[in-house]
This record gives C-alpha cells, structure tokens and sequence, in this order.
C-alpha cells in the first residue's frame, strides 16, 4: 500500500535584527512548498548592541509589520492554524525582551520562541537545504547565516546536522560599532576585518575541503540578485547561483567607497533598507571565506522561517 502523505499549511515569522520575514508553506513529509513570502526590514536591533535595550520606535516598527501578517494570514489562508513566531540576537540580547515578547502577545495573539544561537544554527541549517534542488544536499554542507546582529554557522552532511556555532558578529552590529561613517574609511574597515576574523577565530569549528559552502539570508541573497543584475529579489533564480571570492573581492572594492545614496541608485529595489549595512555583511561573507580557504559560496532563499516549519 502506497504511503498517504498528509499535508498541512503552517505559518512562520523569523523576528530579526534587521528584518522581519513571513513564510506560508504547505508541509508534508519534511519538505515544503512556498505559498507567500513577504519582507519587510523595520530593524528591531537598531542601538542594541550599545545599548542593550529594544527602542521604542523600533519595536513600534515591528508591532506594524506583525500586525500586518496577521491581517494577511487572516485574510488570505484562514485554513493556517499554526503560526510559529521566533526572534534570534537582537531581543537575546536586549534587556526588555520579556517585556517585547508580552507586548506581541497580547497585540496580536503571536506567542514567540525566543531562540539560542545554537538554535538559530539548527533551523537555519534544515532552511537553508530546504529550497535547494535535492540531489546538491547529498554532501558536507556549511550554512553561513550573516544576521544583523549574529552570525551562525552550521556545518552538516545531507540533512544531517554536525556541528554547529554562532558568533557575535552582524551586519547592523558591525556598522554601528566600525562603519559608522557615511562611507567608512580604510582604517574603520581594517579595524571591522580584524574584529571579524578575531571571533571567528575564538570559535572551534573546524571545516574538511570539499564541504559545500551555503549562504542565507539579506546579505547573500542581495549580492547574488546583483551579479545576476536583477531589479528584485526573485527567489528561483536567485536558490543555486554560485558567487566566488574574487566577485566579492571586487563588489567590496566598490561599495567601501560608495555613500549610502550611491549605493541605493546601483540597485535601489535590492538594496533599500540595506544599503548602510551591506558592506559589514559583505565583509563578514568575505573573511569567512577567507578564514576556512573557500572559494565560492552558493545562495539559498531559505533560512530560519524554514527550517521552523519543518521543525513545528
């Protein structure tokens, strides 16, 4: 007798630093097929890193935003009883996170799952394969996750999770801390690679040649829509494309001496929202490569809101 696969619609909503992402996805049998994506960056850890404290006007920002898909997952799919909320680095750290997590609560029902680094790690790893063709998962994999305010990294074989660390470097955190300028100097960029490759250095992950190397998340998926020179983020083109070191060597050459006006008339659909931050991001990509003598690093659409749902 044939195995009855029984398919369900789930909801995720992955509360980051910078962002604020909705996935839909009918679920069955560990796998998932997107319904509706949507991305909205109210930077919830804007002055976090200084001041240990989620501002006022930034969580106003995502109360907006969550209020928003709460609105869409009631209009659109009224069949979606399970809505898994998570929050990574940002509201880790802040010191009015209960707080912030009450106040979702009782403005739009959403109960949110507070997640550890290595957490983050692991739904990130499972996300990250999730939307990538089948038969390129079937080997060492390391998923690197450059958030806004962490940076996690997982290592793997199939879909099997190995090892796993997250580290204190992101691209809103960066920036805030070395590339503060408008655009930064040569001495503030030094200064952020050496911070960068100081942490990855204290952590003990230890990468074997020939491991695949995957990247998640704004940074990545912004730099592959601007290789493949396209006005938005479109999702089947952007899951497989391949960038090297020497394409990121380069698009960092431009962007470190670019303001951040400049960079948004380069590609504004891509980069609004993100063009003060994207050199940390880039630079981050670019010493972790350099760190573990990668040379290409292959984009996923895919990331924590996934790996939730295939978790839940």
């Amino acid at each position: 007798m044939d195995r009855i696969i029984t398919q369900q619609i789930k909801a995720s909503i992955d509360i980051g630093t910078n962002t604020v992402l909705l996935l839909v996805a009918k679920v069955g049998d560990q796998n998932l097929e997107v319904l509706h994506e949507v991305y909205r960056m109210p930077r919830l850890g804007r002055g976090v890193d200084e001041n240990r404290t989620l501002h006022t006007d930034s969580i106003a920002r995502v109360m907006k935003v969550l209020t928003e898909y709460k609105s869409i997952l009631d209009a659109k799919f009224p069949e979606c009883q399970h809505v898994i909320v998570t929050a990574t680095s940002a509201v880790r750290d802040a010191q009015n996170r209960d707080q912030f997590i009450e106040a979702v609560n009782q403005k739009t029902g959403f109960e949110i799952t507070l997640l550890s680094g290595d957490e983050e790690a692991q739904y990130t790893y499972r996300g990250a394969l999730a939307t990538l063709e089948q038969t390129s998962i079937q080997q060492s994999n390391v998923v690197l996750d450059i958030g806004g305010g962490s940076t996690e990294i997982a290592l793997g074989k199939g879909n099997t999770l190995k090892a796993y660390t997250s580290v204190d470097i992101g691209c809103v955190r960066f920036t805030e801390r070395f590339l503060s300028q408008n655009p930064p100097n040569k001495e503030s960029i030094s200064a952020c690679r050496l911070a960068i490759r100081e942490a990855l250095a204290n952590q003990s992950l230890e990468i074997a040649e020939y491991t695949t190397a995957i990247g998640v998340a704004g940074t990545m998926t912004s730099l592959a829509a601007i290789d493949l020179q396209l006005d938005a983020l479109q999702i089947k083109q952007l899951n497989g494309h391949k960038i090297s070191r020497t394409t990121i060597s380069r698009n960092i050459e431009v962007f470190s001496t670019q303001t951040y006006d400049q960079l948004l008339k380069l590609n504004p659909s891509v980069l609004n929202g993100r063009e003060d931050i994207f050199l940390a991001g880039l630079l981050i990509l670019d010493e972790f490569l350099n760190f573990y003598s990668l040379n290409e690093i292959k984009t996923s659409t895919g990331g924590i809101r996934h790996g939730a749902i295939l978790k839940g």
